[in-house]
């Protein structure tokens, strides 16, 4: 499966050459790139195709020569979707109320994943917006486990916007890497470098 980017307003202002040609063939896939790359941006964009939703100035075409269920596509933005941030949503289940007011950040996030994630449809395909926020490198190992059993035993096609260099260097993942593209959106060099001082 390959989705093919004519127009994009974001892309076409950062520089991105056109037409982008995104390869979504591989079950487990991570996006990678610098902060302002357009990693979140692409993610949508592929939820927006995967679910055939028009947008303005934003032109596409799926190619799926094997006829992927692009139906049960759903995006999970870890900053977004943070459940201890809704814990009125959970007025009728005290027990998951009390778990989301006492557990860390961290925690909350490897239960989405071994709890929520898994009763999803077979077949779904999952983007995920840095998953690995909050979580220590052991748990981003623990996540990567999760995430290929559900390729392997659920049938996912999972798609990651990450940092995480667990994640990214994984023989399991594909990895579709930003920042070879030309990208006026990036931090520049007046941020310094590593181990410098940027405080004047």
């Amino acid at each position: 499966m390959f989705l093919k980017i004519l127009a994009h307003p974001v892309f076409t202002n950062l520089n991105f050459h056109m037409p982008m040609i995104v390869d979504l063939s591989h079950p487990l896939i991570m996006i990678e790139g610098e902060n302002g790359s357009g990693k979140s941006t692409l993610l949508q964009s592929i939820l927006l195709a995967l679910k055939g939703e028009p947008v303005d100035g934003y032109v596409y075409r799926i190619e799926n020569p094997k006829g992927i269920d692009t139906s049960k596509a759903l995006l999970f933005d870890a900053e977004q979707h943070n459940p201890r941030m809704m814990l009125d949503r959970f007025e009728d289940n005290p027990q998951m109320r009390e778990f989301l007011s006492m557990a860390s950040h961290g925690q909350v996030m490897l239960a989405m994943f071994r709890e929520n994630f898994p009763s999803l449809p077979e077949g779904t395909i999952l983007l995920l917006d840095e998953p690995e926020m909050a979580l220590s490198p052991s748990n981003q190992r623990r996540i990567l486990k999760m995430l290929q059993e559900l390729v392997d035993q659920r049938k996912f096609r999972i798609i990651c916007a990450t940092h995480s260099p667990i994640l990214i260097g994984a023989s399991e993942t594909y990895v579709i890497n930003l920042d070879r593209h030309i990208n006026r959106n990036v931090a520049d060099a007046s941020l310094g470098v590593e181990g410098a001082s940027t405080i004047q």
